[in-house]
């Protein structure tokens, strides 16, 4: 396929990352996915986390590798910036996370993942992974002018004090939420400290965060396509958890605290 000439077949995704948007919302406000704290039985077979964590994510590492240098901007700064933030969490949520996923399963099992589920992801992660590789290095617009323009610095430093705000406490909520699962030795205990006190899921909350800051560091469409599925998948994720743990452990979880944004939500 000739990528210089894929510009129907971008738009065509592009606009099925905003379709899918509202289509994974609605079903979430009614149906957690069956992964994780809301494991359940009847989404057919199963393999393990940390393999499936590996497998579905895979495609934002190999498959925006081989499509980004194809792209007419593939040597311009702010696009080589902008994808090495992009690797930079994927290399994290790929491989890290998984790993210390699969050493933290040998002191309490990790609920299997179904296939069905993976498949989705994986699915998703794909059309996800080339729309964003091809809006960087091919689609985007970026400044031709030198010294760029002062808003330009400003989405800059914004976008990208917000993104790494976002993945800091994204990894270390996930680091929480793992040491708890080994100390808990096949229960659960309410997460406390830190973000955990005005949110359920602050890990969420970071990577809402990390994609805001990268859609006001690359400002476009498709990034904001991507923050925008971002929330419709994670949002009602949280509220899920949130009524879990209120559940599970009653007046001992502070009802205070919100599902994924402080204060609000």
């Amino acid at each position: 396929m000739d990528f210089s000439r894929d510009e129907s077949l971008y738009n065509s995704l592009l606009l099925s990352l905003y379709i899918i948007t509202p289509l994974t919302l609605l079903p979430l406000q009614f149906l957690s996915a069956p992964y994780g704290k809301h494991s359940r039985p009847g989404w057919g077979p199963t393999i393990p986390a940390p393999l499936a964590w590996f497998l579905m994510e895979s495609p934002t590492l190999w498959l925006t590798s081989l499509l980004f240098p194809l792209g007419r901007f593939r040597a311009h700064p702010l696009s080589l910036f902008a994808f090495s933030l992009f690797l930079l969490h994927y290399t994290h949520r790929t491989i890290i996370y998984p790993l210390r996923l699969f050493l933290s399963s040998k002191s309490k099992p990790t609920s299997p993942v179904p296939v069905l589920i993976a498949a989705f992801a994986f699915a998703f992660n794909l059309l996800n992974g080339y729309v964003q590789a091809r809006s960087l290095s091919h689609y985007a617009s970026y400044s031709t002018t030198w010294p760029w323009p002062g808003y330009v610095w400003a989405r800059i430093v914004i976008g990208t004090l917000i993104f790494l705000w976002g993945m800091k406490i994204n990894i270390s909520s996930d680091r929480v939420l793992l040491r708890l699962k080994e100390e808990a030795k096949g229960g659960y205990k309410v997460p406390r400290g830190g973000w955990f006190e005005l949110v359920s899921c602050p890990n969420y909350m970071g990577e809402m965060a990390e994609w805001l800051g990268w859609t006001v560091l690359t400002w476009s469409p498709a990034a904001l396509g991507f923050f925008l599925y971002t929330f419709a998948n994670l949002g009602p994720r949280a509220r899920a958890h949130r009524r879990w743990y209120r559940e599970k452990f009653g007046d001992e979880y502070p009802a205070s605290r919100k599902a994924i944004v402080p204060f609000v939500y």
